[in-house]
């Protein structure tokens, strides 16, 4: 049986940075994927272009949560939205996909990610974004909000998807193209494409992505920006072009889908990266409050505070996101996936609680 997450009676109610939102409407983007707006709340939704939220569900008795960024512009759009595209045996994907109408309430935890930038009307930036299936769905809400920004700026999106049934945004990517002719470029990639598809196909590959670089290549603009979002694959592909050819790494934004921590903590413990694995004490604040408990070696720091009922803040448990950072005081820890923090953040000392294990005694975090 399918529930919306509701609180249940007598549990601690959860802090600021949780919300609930009322769906408005559910638009079909393709066979497989929906947009889900929600009406705004009081006061508005605050985020910025790029970001996520988090959708914390009850699904078959359980609390289910997942991340899911954000369509929209705040600087175009009255109304915040998601696209979820269908996942095979995805619990959560599915259910918003076959079960979410207008009016349903559903709760929230607030906009979150550094896969976002500033805008200035006097920028003239050359912005390119590759995306590959529901990896555009940051991208459009950044694309909306330099095109309505910086008149000067141009964009060119590299899109990869199966077929053109499945090209997510097709009708609303058309008609920015007829507003901002000028300064809007898209190129389809279709890895299955119907026998008469006149543009590029099959996979991306390093040769492709250079190719789209050369010919889209501004001069009249000062400046440039990457974006890259979507699969592992296409990732992976991508950012090693971007090394090849010497792309400063302060110029790439990356929101990657995707990681394998037992992959990576595997290859850590091979490397001799790690702490001996020990059981250890860890103090974890969280909105003023102290709790300690002990962390086993097969666990992370966040995994054996739920098992204490810490009502510790999280979303993807795979370092991709930053719903469970938390800032350490004291200790060390041995953080396994790092992806969804800035350099800076990690200067001044952040974890991700999900992907971090003990290293040390006298370990303190503080969860803001």
């Amino acid at each position: 049986m399918f529930n919306l997450f509701k609180k249940k009676k007598n549990e601690p109610s959860k802090g600021e940075q949780y919300l609930s939102l009322k769906v408005r409407e559910v638009v079909k983007e393709t066979p497989d994927t929906v947009s889900i707006f929600f009406e705004q709340p009081e006061p508005y939704l605050d985020y910025k272009p790029g970001q996520f939220i988090t959708v914390i569900l009850e699904i078959n008795g359980k609390e289910e949560r997942r991340s899911y960024s954000l369509c929209t512009s705040p600087y175009v759009d009255p109304y915040p939205g998601i696209t979820v595209k269908r996942v095979d045996k995805g619990v959560v994907s599915n259910y918003l996909n076959d079960h979410i109408r207008p009016g349903k309430t559903i709760e929230i935890m607030k906009p979150l990610g550094n896969f976002t930038t500033s805008f200035h009307s006097k920028n003239k930036t050359q912005y390119f974004m590759l995306a590959g299936g529901s990896g555009i769905t940051p991208i459009m809400g950044i694309t909306k909000s330099v095109l309505v920004n910086e008149p000067a700026s141009k964009v060119t999106i590299l899109f990869c998807s199966r077929s053109e049934e499945q090209i997510i945004f097709k009708k609303e990517f058309e008609a920015l193209k007829e507003r901002y002719a000028e300064n809007l470029e898209i190129i389809h990639n279709l890895s299955q494409p119907n026998p008469d598809w006149k543009g590029m196909r099959g996979r991306l590959d390093s040769n492709k992505v250079k190719e789209v670089l050369n010919w889209s290549d501004d001069k009249s603009t000062t400046s440039k920006k990457y974006f890259v979002c979507g699969p592992e694959g296409l990732m992976t592909t991508t950012l090693n072009t971007f090394k090849e050819i010497n792309i400063p790494t302060d110029l790439i934004f990356e929101e990657s889908f995707y990681t394998d921590l037992d992959a990576k903590e595997t290859a850590l413990k091979a490397s001799g990266e790690m702490a001996p694995s020990l059981t250890r004490e860890v103090t974890v604040s969280v909105e003023g409050q102290d709790y300690t408990y002990e962390v086993s070696p097969e666990k992370t720091i966040l995994e054996a505070g739920l098992d204490n009922n810490i009502d510790m803040p999280y979303s993807c448990q795979s370092g991709l996101c930053t719903a469970c950072r938390g800032r350490l005081v004291s200790g060390k820890v041995d953080m396994i996936e790092d992806a969804g923090l800035s350099e800076g953040e990690i200067a001044e000392g952040y974890i991700l609680c999900c992907s971090s294990k003990p290293a040390s005694s006298d370990i303190k975090i503080i969860i803001e």
